[in-house]
């Protein structure tokens, strides 16, 4: 079963007419004239209009003519209504025809609800059809079964709703939308002017846009629903509460009464490209206003708008030109050489009045980026960053001053003129807010983005969660080890990619050298040697400034809601029931990993996105794969045949490094039995890799990485959450176990443990004090970085020293990488017991039941420090001392109770029993205390 499958045939288009509410047929009965028609057409582009010969609004201005009523009263009744005979209703329809702009001019409401009408606050009763059909339009139902954690509105978002609860015409919810029998969800908003319907919270431009003034009629209807009239169209609606409903009702209607738009400078037909498609287009004021035939132009019912001061124009044919913003560049041909010229000509003008900038303004805006405010997209931002590279509005510069020049070196675009060199001018140019924003603003939630009317308190809330926090930004893969990130840095400056620097300065890599760095030189030193112009110039004004700490990130455990969830193209729609209208939408280029999380019994899968987790739950096999099937087709933007995509139970977007090498690829890897596919999207290649039993793979938690060895490879998978490291770490275990003879490698141990273990073993035995004492901090974080890159290939020393520094490498190792000794209380319980013997066969017990991996390691640490206490003669490490040293190591938390100390102790003297399942030998007990 595909997913067109489950979308159900739109039902018939429901009939407004005089008199009638939603879902009821005209009878003779109603006092509705039989000689009443709604004819039904198509229209070019195949769409299905309603067109009324009488409109609720004509009806309307005719009846106040023909009962007498004074120009200024605003409601009527339904007895004035009712009462007219056909034969009256049908020869006023010709006066009313001849008086369609006086109509036009005069508002009016009505409201319906439950078959009743509100006219001038009384409530009359509306005629009812006597069959009453039920013939509501219904949103889709839904297809799967989706938990998530509860959404909580930000303390950004909280403090902006408060600035704006003075002014009850300020609304903004998704809705379900019918025009015609189009049926869509979309994110609604209205600032008490336009009303903007959007297909993504994200997108800059609109699905439909319209001035309040061009609205003729609303209407407020049962099961959370109410239209929107323009004379011969309207728009239904449906909110998912009726706390919503009433919120959308009340603004429209509070915005009733405003100044009608104004003429436009220019207007005419263009044909659009990307799609091809006839639009008529008219200029009002600074914004080019694009609608889809010049009826909506006369309706005031647009597609989009475009603010031309955030815009550039240039000719790109005879008839052609193109208009071009930061978000989207606008196609256009006109039917002659003369309308493009005119049009042309017309649009420069608004720009040019919309402008007000010097030189240095007019270069960085050459740039659509730099043409909106990086933090709250106002237009026309005359503030930068010269650190971040980020081009501000006034607003937002007085937020990243209270930063600190240490944060944030803010710059006027006008006013100093000396911090503007080329160098610096160029680089705003090419990067500028684009490159920024890709890395500080990488996962900015739809609600938290600020607007630019926001008020100071929120904007300056945004701002140090962006920059002083980090909370959005994208984190490099080296961003753990501080030695990598500088020493990548030096790398990358050698030649022009500003855009990975950016990303390394974000991270906390250093321009300056460190103390453990002295040896090399700085950077800048080496972009300037290597002709790096940009480099060295971005690298200067970054030279002594702070970013935030490195914080990986995790999915936060959370009280979890029910909802209903239905795919819609690249969206995820969920409602509060099944057949409802949407309360929140997905955007499914969000998603970084599926899981196919189905057990005996049940069909689950796993969504994770860098702020949400979603458990899809489907009624049976065939209905979860094909929604499986959906999302990952959109992650992979189709570059993913079918049949590469059967079997895959893992799928997620990670940084993939080989070998010792510091470049890394972002990339999207499969899991499937035995297999792991690795696709760069940017160069459409795919690397296929089998997992079998000299397959090795290691977990670094820390790092949210994944070290694998397969043939002669080292390959270290990064992911961007915990939770999708720890679920590839475990799946991938049992991709490989499920291989012939997978379950070798499973009992192996980790690289950098052994080849540490095996080093001491046969150089360090007879150092005095090994484990105890303490090597050098610097060189132990060096050895455990090279030591998790590439164990077999660091160089390691024979010296006294060299051993320390390795032994302390050793447990950091051991600390970092996992948790080796699981279900601690247990252990606990075991080293209680007063008799030995029950106590060895209770630590058997729990040795036993350790993972594979687990069981390894621990079995070749006990082993490697049997052998040291062995020596203790020589290193006076005895078991006692040992236990002290790696007890903490071992079990964490527990490490303050004094029969831990005894629990390690015996797991060392009595490895071969506990682990090898051999007697003890007098000559093995050699030292206890």
């Amino acid at each position: 079963m595909s997913v067109h499958d489950m979308i159900p045939v739109p039902k018939p288009r429901a009939r407004y007419l005089l008199n009638v509410g939603l879902g009821q047929e005209p009878s003779k009965s109603d006092g509705v004239s039989p000689d009443v028609q709604v004819d039904t057409e198509i229209n070019s582009e195949g769409k299905v209009n309603d067109k009324h010969e009488i409109s609720v609004q004509d009806s309307f201005s005719h009846l106040r003519t023909i009962s007498g009523l004074q120009e200024d009263t605003n409601f009527i009744s339904c007895e004035d209504i009712t009462s007219d005979s056909p034969k009256s209703l049908k020869e006023s329809q010709s006066k009313q025809h001849q008086n369609v702009d006086n109509a036009n001019s005069i508002d009016q409401t009505m409201d319906v609800t439950n078959g009743e009408l509100v006219t001038n606050g009384q409530i009359s009763q509306t005629p009812k059809s006597r069959n009453n059909p039920d013939r509501h339009k219904k949103p889709r139902a839904a297809t799967i079964r989706v938990s998530r954690r509860k959404q909580t509105v930000s303390q950004t978002h909280k403090t902006s709703v408060k600035s704006h609860c003075e002014s009850v015409v300020t609304q903004s919810s998704w809705l379900d939308v019918w025009k015609g029998r189009k049926h869509n969800v979309l994110w609604a908003s209205m600032d008490g002017q336009l009303m903007s319907l959007w297909k993504k919270r994200t997108n800059r431009f609109t699905e439909y846009v319209f001035h309040v003034s061009s609205i003729t009629n609303v209407c407020k209807q049962d099961h959370r629903r109410f239209s929107i009239y323009f004379r011969k169209k309207h728009f239904e609606f449906m909110a998912h509460s009726e706390a919503v409903q009433e919120g959308w009702v009340a603004s429209l209607l509070a915005s009733r009464g405003g100044q009608p738009v104004a003429s436009p400078t220019q207007h005419g037909p263009l044909t659009m490209k990307d799609p091809r498609k006839k639009v008529f287009a008219a200029i009002f004021e600074h914004n080019l206003w694009i609608y889809s035939s010049k009826e909506d132009f006369s309706l005031g019912l647009g597609m989009t708008y475009v603010s031309m001061n955030i815009a550039s124009v240039k000719p790109t044919g005879r008839h052609t030109f193109s208009l071009i913003t930061p978000y989207r560049t606008f196609n256009f041909s006109a039917e002659s050489t003369k309308d493009a010229t005119m049009w042309l000509d017309s649009l420069n003008d608004v720009i040019r009045s919309a402008l007000s900038c010097n030189e240095v303004t007019n270069q960085l805006w050459r740039s659509p980026w730099n043409k909106v405010c990086a933090d709250c997209g106002a237009a026309n931002p005359e503030w930068a960053s010269v650190n971040l590279l980020v081009v501000i509005c006034e607003a937002c510069a007085g937020a990243h001053r209270s930063m600190g020049s240490n944060r944030s070196k803010v710059r006027s675009l006008k006013l100093d003129n000396k911090v503007w060199t080329e160098p610096l001018i160029q680089l705003f140019v090419l990067y500028g807010n684009k490159s920024a924003n890709s890395v500080w603003g990488h996962n900015i939630p739809p609600a938290e983005q600020i607007g630019p009317d926001v008020s100071p308190e929120p904007r300056a809330e945004f701002i140090l969660t962006k920059y002083h926090k980090g909370l959005y930004r994208k984190a490099h893969p080296l961003a753990t080890s501080q030695t990598l990130l500088n020493q990548r840095l030096r790398e990358v400056v050698c030649g022009p990619n500003v855009d990975e620097t950016l990303s390394l300065l974000c991270s906390g890599a250093k321009v300056l050298c460190s103390a453990t760095d002295c040896e090399f030189p700085s950077a800048i030193i080496i972009a300037e040697s290597t002709g790096q112009v940009l480099q060295a110039e971005l690298l200067r004004h970054n030279e002594s400034v702070e970013v935030p700490a490195f914080d990986r990130l995790q999915c936060s455990e959370e009280d979890l809601e029910e909802l209903h969830g239905k795919l819609d193209e690249e969206r995820f729609l969920f409602s509060q029931e099944n057949e409802s209208a949407a309360c929140d939408v997905l955007d499914l280029t969000e998603v970084i990993s599926v899981f196919n999380c189905s057990a005996q019994g049940t069909h689950e899968f796993e969504v994770l996105t860098l702020t949400d987790r979603l458990i899809c739950s489907a009624d049976g096999p065939d209905v979860l794969l094909t929604h499986m099937l959906h999302i990952m087709k959109i992650v992979l933007a189709d570059a993913v045949l079918d049949e590469n995509l059967e079997g895959v139970f893992a799928v997620s977007r990670a940084s993939i490094r080989e070998g010792a090498a510091l470049d890394c690829a972002e990339v999207w890897c499969t899991l499937q039995t035995g297999t792991l596919n690795i696709y760069t999207l940017a160069h459409c290649s795919r690397d296929n890799l089998q997992l079998d039993s000299h397959t090795r793979s290691y977990l670094h938690q820390n790092e949210n990485s994944i070290m694998l060895h397969i043939a002669e490879r080292t390959l270290h998978m990064q992911f961007e959450l915990q939770h999708s490291c720890l679920r590839w770490y475990e799946l991938m275990q049992k991709a490989m176990c499920s291989t012939t003879d997978g379950q070798k490698h499973a009992y192996s141990v980790p690289c950098a443990i052994d080849r540490c273990i095996s080093h001491i073993t046969q150089y360090g035995l007879d150092v005095e004090g090994l484990y105890r004492r303490c090597g050098i901090a610097p060189q132990i974080t060096k050895l455990v970085e090279a030591l998790n890159v590439s164990p077999s290939e660091v160089v390691l020393g024979t010296d006294e020293l060299s051993i320390l520094d390795l032994t302390g490498a050793l447990k950091q190792i051991l600390r970092e990488t996992f948790q080796h000794i699981p279900q601690k209380q247990l252990w606990l319980e075991a080293a209680a017991m007063s008799d030995e013997m029950h106590r060895l066969n209770a630590y058997r017990s729990l040795v036993n039941k350790l993972p594979p991996e687990n069981y390894a390691t621990l079995a070749a640490l006990c082993g490697h420090l049997h052998t040291v206490q062995l020596h203790s003669q020589t290193n006076l490490m005895t078991a006692h001392n040992l236990a002290v040293v790696f007890m903490a190591t071992l079990f964490q938390e527990l490490a303050i109770n004094k029969v831990m100390i005894q629990l390690t102790r015996e797991l060392i003297i009595h490895h071969t029993v506990l682990f090898m399942n051999q007697e003890e030998t007098d000559e093995e007990l050699i030292t206890i205390f």
